[in-house]
């Protein structure tokens, strides 16, 4: 089993960038594939990027892309969302998930065994 803990949100303006972090217990993260995701009030989930568990692979929303960097540290066992060029619509909840499966692709919900408690990310016009 794995503990996810999120870190790093905030309140930034247009423009601006964050680093969210998603340190885990239990099991690390060379075992696991990890996805970002968030969730907007009144939204649904929605996939924001994922790494493979070898690192060798990455994935992407497209209105992310070139703005948002997926990595992992596993000698810290922690994964990063680097955020930047940061726009008002990407003020959500976001949540990072872990999983052991190949069932579903990596931007459904449904193939993560594990989320953390989510970081609360706010852009300002």
């Amino acid at each position: 089993q794995a503990q996810l803990v999120e870190s790093g949100g905030g309140l930034v303006q247009a423009g601006g960038s964050l680093r969210l972090s998603c340190a885990a217990s239990g099991r690390t993260f060379s075992t696991y594939a990890t996805g970002w995701f968030r969730q907007a009030p009144g939204k649904e989930r929605e996939f924001v990027a994922a790494i493979s568990r070898s690192s060798g692979s990455t994935y992407y929303l497209d209105s992310v892309k070139g703005r948002f960097t997926i990595s992992k540290d596993n000698a810290k066992n922690t994964v990063y969302l680097q955020m930047n060029s940061l726009k008002p619509e990407d003020t959500a909840v976001y949540y990072c998930g872990v999983t052991l499966s190949s069932s579903y692709g990596y931007s459904n919900p449904r193939r993560y065994d594990y989320w953390g408690q989510g970081t609360q990310v706010t852009v300002s016009s």
